[in-house]
């Protein structure tokens, strides 16, 4: 049997442990789709509608699980189309490895059909990007492309043609010289997790003589909730979200007043604003935009990678490691804060927004309020849900009214903002955790872009639950759902939707919730432009 390059390709995945790659990847006789299909035992190659879901899917599947999402496309417009998810992984700092097919070597560059040089293309989002020339680089490659997405947490991309023959390389006359590439492993080694000694003292000096000292923690800082609560408490800190982080302490704990930025709280902009010393763990948030005298703040920056700390003043601390092992280190070190006042100013603020948010979840009006329609998923969905949401309006409504507590996750496009996410990420985030309720928690304008991969769940009979929060007021998106084969219900008053809602969580396969909700309510930022 005549081996192409793509038999090598899929045997370096499996032996990384990749279980699912997402993408389209064309229907030539000697394509990749031929070599999943000869070890479906081992490795699944779950093919999207459109390329772009693929991409978005790497990426949540990246969110979901904290490993390498891959995905796969063919030669031309299917790559390109890769680039909304790619960049969404690059800017949110996401282990993606991205292979594409090429034309053969001796096409580019002469007019021939897709003539698209795509390791130029995919320059700039990718950290390791490379072509392959012969078959033998291909397992070095691949190796090459995980290790420096995953300790790195960025994109790498591999392109070569799926007929690429291995037997007509090794006859080339290239490879007289070696016979092999430089050898690899599929084996990734963590860095060393604690700082030195000296900057640990360093840190807890600054942090002992803060006046006023709040965390600000990120995504960077998941798996380190207890040491994050037990250096809060400590110090007398409220705890501060990014975006991203909101799952990282459970909304609920007396220590956090939630999410920072435009779509966040008013407490958290309000302790950022008054902090003269901040503990910022696993984030690159720009919080001096927030501060009410940049100048006099100081930081502590506590991240895995120096590259994305990005000290802003002369007097902050960078600490280079692991969050858990880091915040141990520097926990003995911390005195214990007498004067709990900042701390209770920042715990009554957030009380005060409860009350204002509950005001937005109002089911009286003759419209559905977005607020409303999030608080019953919150209410209703399970302790261990993963909600996926959308960008846009939905990222706001999804981070102040459903919370994060228990077992839950949230997953959130944050720096691209990549509209139609919530689909995908439910898809990878269902693939990955089966057991789990995965919740797609959709617009109307983002879900039209990729409504298409309500197919891709029909196909697999994934159990996800699509809540669509329908502004258009015209198609009726139920009826696309029960032609795809997953059921649809509409909800066009506030007395339907809880019942609606369980509905969808107690059925047993795909459902879509087609909630008609108020089109002329916008979100409102956390504090006023004056404040």
């Amino acid at each position: 049997m005549r081996e192409f390059a793509s038999e090598p390709l899929v045997r370096r995945l499996i032996d990384w442990g990749i279980d699912t790659v997402f993408g389209r990847p064309g229907d030539g006789p000697e394509g990749v789709e031929r070599a999943f299909q000869r070890h479906q035992d081992e490795i699944r190659l779950l093919t999207v509608e459109h390329e772009e879901a693929a991409g978005l899917m790497a990426c949540g599947y990246a969110k979901a699980t904290g490993r390498i999402g891959v995905c796969l496309a063919t030669s031309g417009p299917g790559a390109i189309h890769l680039l909304n998810g790619l960049y969404d992984a690059k800017l949110d700092h996401q282990p993606v490895l991205a292979i594409t097919e090429s034309p053969r070597t001796h096409l580019l560059g002469t007019g021939f059909d897709q003539d698209v040089c795509l390791d130029k293309v995919l320059a700039d989002v990718a950290d390791y990007n490379a072509r392959v020339h012969v078959p033998v680089q291909i397992p070095a490659m691949v190796d090459i492309g995980i290790g420096n997405a995953v300790a790195r947490g960025s994109v790498s991309h591999i392109t070569f043609p799926w007929s690429l023959e291995p037997a007509a390389a090794e006859s080339g006359p290239w490879m007289a010289t070696t016979a092999s590439a430089p050898p690899t492993a599929p084996v990734f080694v963590a860095a060393p997790g604690v700082p030195a000694t000296v900057e640990l003292e360093r840190a807890a000096a600054v942090l002992n003589e803060g006046g006023r000292v709040a965390m600000l923690i990120g995504v960077g800082a998941t798996g380190a909730t207890n040491e994050l609560l037990a250096v809060a408490e400590v110090l007398g800190s409220p705890i501060v979200k990014s975006l991203p982080g909101k799952p990282v302490v459970p909304d609920d704990h007396p220590l956090t007043t939630g999410c920072a930025g435009a779509l966040g709280t008013r407490p958290s902009q309000e302790a950022l604003r008054a902090a003269d010393t901040l503990l910022v763990v696993g984030s690159n948030y720009p919080y001096q935009r927030d501060a009410a005298d940049p100048e006099t703040l100081t930081a502590v920056h506590l991240d895995t990678d120096l590259a994305r700390i990005s000290s802003r003043g002369p007097n902050d601390v960078p600490l280079v490691g692991d969050p858990v092992e880091t915040l141990q280190a520097l926990l003995p070190l911390l005195r214990r804060r007498q004067d709990r006042g900042f701390l209770e100013l920042a715990r009554d603020g957030t009380a005060a927004w409860r009350e204002r948010v509950l005001a937005l979840e109002d089911a009286t009006g003759d419209l559905i309020r977005p607020g409303f329609l999030v608080r019953t998923i919150d209410r209703l969905a399970a302790d261990d849900a993963v909600l996926c949401s959308d960008a846009g309006p939905m990222t706001t409504w999804s981070a102040r009214h459903f919370e994060v507590r228990g077992g839950r996750g949230y997953l959130v496009s944050a720096s691209l903002g990549g509209m139609p996410t919530g689909l995908p990420y439910a898809i990878a985030a269902q693939l990955s955790q089966p057991d789990r309720q995965c919740i797609a928690l959709v617009g109307s304008d983002g879900f039209t872009k990729l409504m298409a991969e309500l197919l891709t769940v029909a196909e697999h009979r994934l159990p996800v639950k699509v809540l669509l929060a329908d502004t258009s007021m015209a198609p009726n998106f139920a009826f696309w759902a029960d032609a795809c084969g997953v059921l649809g219900l509409r909800v066009e008053a506030a007395t339907q939707l809880e019942e609606a809602v369980g509905r969808a969580f107690d059925h047993d396969g795909p459902v879509l919730v087609d909630v008609l909700v108020d089109p002329a309510e916008q979100p409102v930022p956390a504090l006023a432009a004056s404040a």
